[in-house]
C-alpha cells in the first residue's frame, strides 16, 4: 500500500495575547502533516513564522510541492535534500518520525538512539507590556523556576527590574527578539548583569552579530533568529555563547539532533525553544531538549486550548509525550 498525504491547518486561541517586540497575536495556527501507510498514521506540526517569510499558505504549498515524493516513501535523508529549512519541513519530518514509530512498535527516542527521556524544567513566557503589567504577570508566576521576559525596546531597564523584584527566586532567560542596537547594547548588558539574569536571547538584528565582538558579555547570550541551521553555527562560534534550536528551524527533529551536536561541539551553550504551538509540536522537542541547559517548551500553557491528549506540565515540568500524542 502507498503513503497517503493529508494537510491541515488548524487555529488555536491564545489566552491573552502574546507580544514580542515585533507585535502581539491572539491566536496560534498551525499546519500538521499526516502520512499514512499500512494502518499506521504519523503527525507533525509546525508554525508557519512571518518574521522567515512563511505563511499557512506557502508552507502548504512547499509540502505539497513535493507530495509525490513523499508518497512515494521519501525518508528522513531523502526530505533534508528534497526541502530547505523550516516549518514545512519540520511537519514532514516530524510526521515521518511519528509514522515510523507507529508502524514499527518502538518509541521515537529509541528510533534514534536516545535515552529514555525524563522530565524537564521549562521556561513560562512573560509577554512584553508596560513594566507593572510585566511585574504582576511574574509575580503571579513567581513560583516557577525559570522565566522567560520578552523585552527588547530602546529602554528596557524598567521592565528587567520590575520583574527581577516580582520573581526574586526565579532563574530568568531575557528574549530581546533582536530589539536592541549598538548603541544600549552595553546599557542593558550591564542592567542584566546587576539583576542576575542567567541568559539573554538575540538582543540584536540577525546580520548585525559581529556588534557582539565589541562589547563585554556579563551574561551569556544566545542566537536566536541568527541561527537556523548546523550550517550557521561556524559563523557565530565566538559572538554567542548558547544557541537556541527551535524545530520550526532547522527543519525538524532530524537536523536538529545534528545541529544540538554540532553546537557543542563548538563549545555552545543549548536552550531548545518553540514557538506558540500546541503539545503536537512541543512533544519531539522534548527529545532533541534532554540535556539541554535551558528549555523553554511552553507553547501549550500560552493556549486557552490544547490537543487532547495533550503534554503533561506540573509545576515547572514538562513531561515526556505519550505515544497517543506522538511517538
Amino acid at each position: 500500500m502507498t503513503r497517503l498525504l493529508a494537510t491541515a491547518v488548524e487555529h488555536f486561541p491564545i489566552a491573552g495575547s502574546f507580544t514580542i517586540s515585533r507585535g502581539s497575536k491572539t491566536t496560534a495556527s498551525v499546519v500538521t502533516c499526516r502520512i499514512s501507510k499500512d494502518g499506521a498514521a504519523g503527525i507533525g506540526e509546525c508554525v508557519p513564522y512571518g518574521r522567515y517569510g512563511e505563511t499557512i499558505d506557502s508552507v502548504i504549498a512547499e509540502i505539497e510541492a513535493i507530495r509525490s515524493e513523499i508518497e512515494a516513501d521519501l525518508d528522513r535523508e531523502g526530505l533534508l535534500r528534497a526541502m530547505k529549512a523550516g516549518a514545512a519541513r519540520n511537519a514532514v519530518d516530524c510526521a515521518l518520525w511519528d509514522l515510523e514509530a507507529k508502524s514499527s512498535g518502538k518509541r521515537a527516542f529509541a528510533l534514534a538512539d536516545l535515552a529514555e527521556p525524563a522530565p524537564l524544567t521549562t521556561a513560562y513566557t512573560i509577554s512584553l507590556g508596560e513594566p507593572e503589567a510585566m511585574a504582576a504577570q511574574a509575580e503571579r508566576h513567581a513560583h516557577r523556576a525559570l522565566l522567560k521576559i520578552k523585552v527588547g525596546t530602546a529602554d528596557d531597564a524598567s521592565r528587567i527590574r520590575a520583574v527581577r523584584a516580582a520573581a526574586p527566586d526565579s532563574a530568568i532567560i531575557l528574549d530581546a527578539n533582536e530589539g536592541w542596537t549598538e548603541a544600549n547594547l552595553a546599557y542593558h548588558f550591564g542592567v542584566c548583569a546587576g539583576e542576575g539574569i542567567a541568559l539573554i536571547e538575540q538582543p540584536l538584528p540577525a546580520g548585525h552579530d559581529r556588534l557582539l565582538a565589541s562589547v563585554s558579555r556579563p551574561v551569556p547570550v544566545c542566537a536566536d533568529e541568527s541561527v537556523h541551521k548546523t550550517e550557521d553555527l561556524s559563523k557565530l562560534a565566538g559572538l554567542y555563547d548558547a544557541v537556541n534550536i527551535k524545530l520550526d528551524k532547522t527543519g525538524g527533529l532530524t537536523e536538529a539532533l545534528r545541529m544540538r551536536d554540532a553546537a557543542r561541539a563548538l563549545n555552545l551553550k543549548i536552550l531548545v525553544g518553540c514557538m506558540v504551538g500546541t503539545s503536537l509540536a512541543m512533544a519531539p522537542a522534548v527529545l532533541l531538549a534532554q540535556g539541554a541547559e535551558f528549555v523553554d517548551l511552553d507553547g501549550p500553557l500560552l493556549l486557552s486550548r490544547d490537543r487532547e491528549p495533550g503534554l503533561l506540565y506540573e509545576a515547572s515540568k514538562v513531561f515526556p509525550p505519550l505515544a497517543a500524542l506522538w511517538g
